[in-house]
């Protein structure tokens, strides 16, 4: 029923004011007011506010009030310190992409922290440099570099957690590219440092390599988040963005650091699903009846793992609630994936497919559907049935996946033991 009420009309006069409001603060930053004064009367007078607000009031600095580009972009950095609460808050309720500890989100904080360092320091510093050359300001220049050589652990998180995923749908050129410029970026910084090291007095040629690093950084900011991190939201799971997150410790971060771990929300564990736990982890003690027989619950997991497919169970309301987990899995999986829907567990372009299969399966159109594809050496066979009681419920349904090409490869017979 929520497209019978628009109220967003309601909120029109309260959206211009905060606009209004909104604008003034960040011309009064233009004018000289400190960050500490203006977000002082930002948090009395206007509250919380929204990502959209924001960039339609940059919108509205350079097109009305006519700002330059380059100086709002010099701005970016100083509303982010004002606005973080307000944004956070927000975002903890929306998209999971907006939500601390998110690998997006921390890209895009880093970025904002190379903003401040390269738009207000290192520029600032190189202003200086171009008519005093003094010993001062090629040290502070020195100090700004060697913050801006941490952009390799931004990188190096990019190219080693992020381009791999990529890679396997296929996205393999703006990948190399990208990496060819973060290595480029890479270089000038550290040419730049030795130049500066052992100053002889070339301050123009100085002066042009400080000018390009600042160019190249910035439009790198520009391509990671209006190309790169878009493409890159469009295709991985929210599962292999759980796996980027929790491998990015390994590298570290540039300048800042996520405060707080993502963990994305879990669907609660069914009803009368509490088992007690040892330090190997499930009861050892608990067994299960079947109608035709009775096995230990350590038994029946360890026949699951040893059959030489991969089983996944989500339940009637498309919630992940187990996998198998044998020597030889071939789409991997983490516990991470447990309570998760299975919408959240595939790329998004396939989403649709998924939606397909389990509303045909829901409504008893289909009970099963098979699909096969060429991995490399292997032949996958990829199987899913519909799960029904005896009165024909619907319970969830079975992912069943396996390997192939041994059988495909079979000829002849086979009558005696192998040796």
């Amino acid at each position: 029923m929520s497209e019978l009420i628009n109220n967003r009309e309601v909120d029109v006069p309260e959206q211009g004011r905060r606009q209004a409001m909104l604008k003034e603060i960040i011309k009064e930053l233009h004018a000289g007011k400190s960050v500490e004064e203006v977000k002082a009367r930002f948090a009395e007078a206007v509250g919380d506010v929204t990502v959209e607000e924001i960039s339609a009031m940059e919108h509205s600095l350079m097109t009305e009030e006519g700002i330059p580009v380059a100086e709002v972009q010099r701005l970016c950095s100083v509303h982010t310190a004002i606005f973080k609460g307000s944004i956070e808050q927000i975002h903890r309720s929306s998209k999971a992409e907006e939500q601390p500890g998110h690998p997006v989100h921390t890209f895009k904080q880093e970025n904002r922290e190379v903003e401040l360092l390269v738009n207000f320091r290192l520029e600032l510093h190189a202003g200086k440099f171009a008519t005093n050359d003094s010993e001062e300001i090629i040290f502070k220049l020195l100090e700004d570099l060697s913050l801006l050589l941490d952009l390799d652990k931004h990188y190096s998180r990019k190219e080693n957690l992020l381009f791999p995923y990529l890679e396997r749908y296929g996205i393999y050129g703006p990948t190399k590219v990208m990496w060819g410029v973060d290595d480029n970026i890479r270089s000038m910084i550290k040419e730049a440092k030795a130049a500066l090291s052992s100053y002889t007095g070339n301050r123009e040629e100085i002066g042009s390599m400080l000018t390009l690093i600042i160019q190249e950084v910035n439009e790198m900011v520009y391509k990671e988040e209006n190309i790169l991190l878009p493409m890159a939201l469009d295709k991985l799971t929210e599962d292999e963005w759980v796996k980027i997150a929790r491998e990015s410790d390994e590298i570290g971060f540039c300048l800042t650091s996520p405060v707080e771990e993502w963990i994305p929300e879990r669907a609660p564990e069914p009803e009368g699903a509490v088992v007690e736990e040892t330090e190997e982890g499930l009861s050892p003690q608990g067994f299960i009846r079947f109608e035709t027989g009775l096995l230990s619950l350590h038994q029946l997991e360890t026949v699951l793992n040893h059959l030489p497919v991969d089983l996944t169970f989500i339940d009637e309301n498309d919630v992940v609630r187990y996998f198998s987990h044998g020597k030889e899995r071939i789409f991997a999986r983490t516990k991470a994936v447990i309570g998760r829907t299975v919408q959240n567990c595939h790329p998004p372009q396939s989403m649709h497919v998924v939606d397909k299969l389990l509303q045909d399966f829901k409504a008893g159109r289909k009970d099963a559907e098979d699909f096969w594809i060429a991995m490399k050496d292997k032949f996958i066979y990829i199987r899913y049935f519909a799960v029904r009681d005896a009165e024909g419920t619907y319970m969830g349904t079975l992912e069943f996946t396996q390997n192939i090409a041994p059988i495909r490869a079979l000829e002849g017979q086979k009558r005696i033991l192998s040796e």
